[in-house]
């Protein structure tokens, strides 16, 4: 590579680096930006340090599509409603057979085919995050009142670079309606941060929904798939359809890796409009999620 052009090089990873606290090697900064640079499609990131509050973002300044990571939003705002004593874990929410439509993922219809059935809330929340239940998804939210409620509910912690405005039903009826369900990496970064930090949740609740993220069955592959092995990560997937021109529009992966030390940080890696297959499009996440480990791992 000719000086000048790794100086080109150098000035996009200064543009495309937006905050730059990060206490982590220089080395695993220039890997995680190699990763990027190598990439197809837009890939945003962003990492923090529970403790340590060291930032580091990539094409922050873009909006993503977040597919079923939006779960996660929208299970904050039901447990918040839980702790203010409008729901509880524990009542009966009534499936129809109608609420389990046909042609989406929902592992809650295979189980209850014919609907007609009282399942518990906790039940249903573990479909909508552990499993990714897009059914599940929209039956909380007309519970909560909508998507207003969620979007709302995200505002109102001071996190406005996310909006929330379509069910999975609307999201399944035209392409470009999963778009206006985005968010930055950062401020998605900020909701993991304010769910482990802060006290928007009481601790029963938040203890609920961590051992349901922990419990992940979906995305082995991404945020997990090169850290060491029994690693406990809290995530959250999402992962579009791809179309005729073959181009995904988002493979998504966010959570909090706890370190060996106890320690934690938050990941948030943004594939889209990516044209590359599962497997390489799963190994930007794992890799990146390596290099921010190796990381902490060392300071």
């Amino acid at each position: 590579m000719t000086n000048k052009v790794n100086n080109i090089f150098w000035i996009i990873i200064i543009l495309i680096c937006s905050r730059m606290a990060f206490a982590q090697p220089e080395s695993s900064r220039k890997k995680i930006a190699g990763i990027i640079e190598r990439a197809k499609g837009r890939i945003g990131v962003a990492i923090e340090g529970l403790q340590s509050n060291d930032t580091l973002t990539f094409n922050d300044n873009e909006h993503y599509p977040m597919q079923s990571v939006f779960k996660f939003p929208v299970a904050l705002t039901v447990l918040r409603e839980i702790d203010k004593g409008k729901f509880s874990l524990d009542q009966k929410i009534h499936l129809k057979k109608k609420d389990l439509r046909p042609n989406t993922w929902s592992p809650l219809r295979k189980k209850y085919p014919n609907g007609n059935v009282d399942i518990t809330l906790r039940e249903l929340l573990t479909y909508t995050v552990s499993e990714s239940d897009n059914n599940g998804c929209d039956i909380l939210l007309r519970l909560v009142g909508g998507t207003s409620k969620v979007n709302q509910f995200v505002h109102n912690l001071g996190i406005s670079e996310m909006q929330i405005t379509e069910t999975e039903e609307e999201m399944h009826k035209d392409w470009s309606v999963q778009y206006k369900n985005w968010t930055t990496p950062y401020a998605m970064a900020q909701l993991l941060c304010k769910f482990t930090s802060d006290s928007i949740l009481s601790a029963t609740s938040q203890n609920f929904l961590w051992n349901v993220m922990a419990s992940t069955v979906t995305g082995s592959g991404r945020i997990k798939g090169h850290l060491p092995a029994g690693t406990i990560v809290a995530h959250k997937t999402g992962t579009s359809d791809t179309n005729d021109k073959g181009i995904t529009a988002a493979t998504n992966d966010v959570g909090v890796v706890t370190l060996p030390n106890g320690r934690h940080f938050a990941i948030v890696v943004l594939v889209s409009d990516s044209p590359e297959d599962d497997n390489a499009r799963n190994e930007i996440i794992a890799n990146i999620a390596k290099a921010a480990w190796d990381g902490f791992s060392t300071h």
